[in-house]
């Protein structure tokens, strides 16, 4: 099910090379099974999901090389940075990914980290292919000629 703008709440990490490296084919919001001193680190904005990635394992999905530093406070009671994180999703989704990862070229990507309205944790993920330089370029190309439209527009008084 795709995720709503208005039910994102506040922004912990957001991978923005994933639109560049990847077209985002569908997307799924996911819970995360975290320890308490994860759920404390995010609290205070510290993550990196840039260099992660998603594996499906059986019947299970997990987050693969996420980075949550450790919580300062909770000294030798604190957990590993970047383990590996459960996701949690309906089975309909998770066969969904399974079937789409067997496929070539087609990879699960984190895309944002954020807290919902009821506060908790949400993982956005996204069904990601591969980008070839000729595609990036061709994006670029597209995003450049609607900022100059726009330019053009307002200098029109449109």
């Amino acid at each position: 099910m795709p995720a709503n703008r208005e039910s994102q709440g506040r922004v912990i990490a957001e991978n923005r090379r994933a639109h560049h490296d990847y077209t985002i084919e569908e997307t799924f919001e996911a819970g995360i099974q975290l320890f308490g001193t994860e759920v404390k680190a995010l609290r205070e904005g510290r993550a990196n999901i840039a260099e992660s990635y998603g594996t499906v394992k059986g019947t299970e999905v997990y987050l693969v090389n996420a980075d949550i530093p450790v919580y300062a406070p909770a000294n030798r009671f604190n957990h590993a940075p970047a383990r590996r994180r459960k996701l949690l999703l309906k089975r309909r989704q998770i066969n969904k990914l399974a079937g789409e990862t067997q496929r070539k070229g087609r990879t699960i990507v984190p895309l944002k980290l954020y807290f919902n309205n009821r506060g908790l944790i949400k993982l956005l993920i996204g069904i990601g292919v591969g980008k070839r330089n000729v595609d990036k370029r061709e994006t670029q190309r597209k995003r450049d000629w609607q900022k100059q439209k726009a330019r053009l527009l307002r200098a029109r008084g449109q």
